[in-house]
């Protein structure tokens, strides 16, 4: 996070932070002072458990480059977007009679990679994609700009742990499909036309062990020049008008 973020995207101080948690304002992401302690924060703290907010606790060193004003132990990123949970999306396409298009973001940092990402799902259809609540790209003014608008018009999930996700897609009749350069099938041989999922990895050390080891299958782009891999957001369009044109064929 640098201090390039809009000022309108963050909040900071106990009482107007659990003044917004208390309005049903969406938050994006909430840094908390290591060892805080008082009546206030324990009202803060009473307030998150109560919305299910978890907290990134961090040394006061952080919460300063974020802000040179009195932050009081606390800075909450805003997020006018709306978050969702994976467990009553999926139920709800299944009763609407729609076969589950879904993307699984691992811990994806880069706010311009995220919106790229975001644009190009929406427009393929992409009924929800999952991100980490810990991990992940702040969902901000960026972000937004950055997917044309796009974000507005897909629905985020906000997930404690991706690999329980994983395994409830599964249990719920969806195959999940995983991007790794190490996978030996191509996109071209696996079948995107039944409900699927697709996971893309963090830019650096892409999926993580856990979420990988619970995919179904690790699929791969071909890479036939001499660098050996694409940028995150590249490969992700590619892989996701495979799918498309699968389902197009089908």
């Amino acid at each position: 996070m640098t201090n390039d973020n809009k000022k309108d995207d963050f909040i900071f101080g106990l009482r107007p932070v659990i003044e917004a948690i208390e309005a049903g304002k969406t938050i994006d992401k909430i840094f908390v002072q290591n060892a805080l302690q008082g009546p206030i924060y324990a009202e803060l703290k009473a307030a998150l458990a109560k919305n299910k907010i978890r907290p990134n606790y961090v040394p006061v060193e952080k919460l300063n480059r974020f802000t040179r004003k009195n932050h009081q132990g606390v800075v909450a990123f805003i997020s006018d977007v709306p978050f969702y949970k994976v467990e009553d999306i999926v139920p709800q396409l299944f009763e609407e009679g729609k076969t589950p298009f879904l993307l699984i973001l691992d811990r994806l940092t880069d706010v311009r990679n995220f919106g790229a990402i975001c644009r190009t799902a929406e427009c393929v259809g992409i009924d929800a994609i999952i991100i980490p609540e810990k991990g992940g790209a702040p969902i901000n003014s960026d972000a937004i700009k950055t997917s044309a608008g796009a974000i507005y018009n897909i629905k985020i999930c906000k997930e404690n742990n991706l690999a329980h996700a994983v395994d409830f897609l599964q249990q719920s009749g969806i195959t999940v499909f995983a991007a790794s350069e190490k996978a030996q099938k191509l996109i071209y041989d696996v079948n995107f036309s039944e409900p699927c999922a697709i996971v893309m990895g963090n830019e650096e050390t892409g999926i993580s062990k856990e979420v990988l080891h619970h995919s179904d299958e690790k699929i791969k782009l071909p890479i036939e020049g001499k660098t050996q891999s694409l940028n995150v957001s590249v490969a992700c369009g590619a892989i996701l008008y495979e799918a498309v044109r699968q389902k197009i064929l089908k």
